[in-house]
């Protein structure tokens, strides 16, 4: 299971006089409901920008600015503070992971993936690939680009989950690049209903467009073929019949 799955709590406080907003988020990742595979992130965030974080991994408060370095320190510096934190891994984390498996797990829906090709909008590289997938659930997925074994995090752009009507959701992740020989480019997905990552390789050797041109074409080619046959052996089955006058 991927770790980037998660559970997250939110708290809200908006001082409206003066139309600031201040909010935490408390975020457990996990691969297993136990203990040792769980991670804690808390974040500080004021107007939008991240100010401190607390991470289980790391043990301890960092900041981000100046306002949140001074922060991170003071709370760094005191014991119950600290012991409090690094506490809720546990307290908060490991029980809302363990109903996420016992409730949600079981009703979860496989996706299924289509790769394709279409002309690249915005004119920077000439061709982008477009990984659709459908008919998943629950809502939290993971879609990445893999070329030659690297993950590519650069001229990627992709879509918020969408609704479908039946309660499954669907996601586009694009992808801008300038092909070159011997490439191999895949689209990964994880999502908590796959035993593993299901990757999907792009086969550049024909575009698709060209591809249904030619599936198309072979088909009335075969189409064509049955006729004329249907038709030869039809006229040879009536030219046995026919009695042959001289004429005159």
């Amino acid at each position: 299971m991927a770790s980037f799955l998660s559970v997250c709590l939110l708290f809200l406080s908006v001082c409206t006089a003066d139309g600031y907003l201040e909010y935490v988020t408390h975020r457990c990742e996990f691969t297993s409901s136990e203990l040792t595979d769980i991670q804690l992130i808390d974040s500080y965030y004021f107007n939008k920008l991240e100010e401190i974080r607390f991470d289980s991994s790391v043990g301890e408060y960092v900041g981000y600015t100046a306002h949140g370095v001074r922060n991170a320190e003071n709370w760094n510096q005191d014991p119950s503070i600290l012991a409090q934190a690094r506490a809720a891994k546990e307290t908060f984390c490991q029980g809302n992971v363990k109903l996420y498996d016992q409730y949600t797990l079981p009703f979860s829906a496989k996706p299924y993936v289509r790769l394709h090709s279409t002309a690249s909008p915005s004119g920077s590289h000439p061709a982008m690939l477009v990984c659709s997938v459908y008919e998943f659930y629950p809502k939290l997925i993971k879609v990445s680009w893999i070329r030659n074994g690297q993950e590519v995090t650069s001229d990627v752009t992709s879509s918020e989950e969408l609704a479908d009507s039946d309660w499954y959701y669907q996601v586009h992740s694009h992808l801008e690049y300038t092909p070159r020989s011997g490439d191999k480019i895949s689209c990964m997905v994880q999502h908590v209903s796959l035993g593993e990552p299901l990757v999907t390789d792009w086969d550049p050797s024909m575009p698709e467009s060209e591809r249904n041109k030619v599936a198309i074409g072979a088909a009335g080619l075969i189409l064509g073929l049955t006729l004329s046959l249907a038709g030869f052996i039809y006229y040879k089955r009536k030219s046995r019949g026919r009695i042959l006058v001289p004429s005159h």
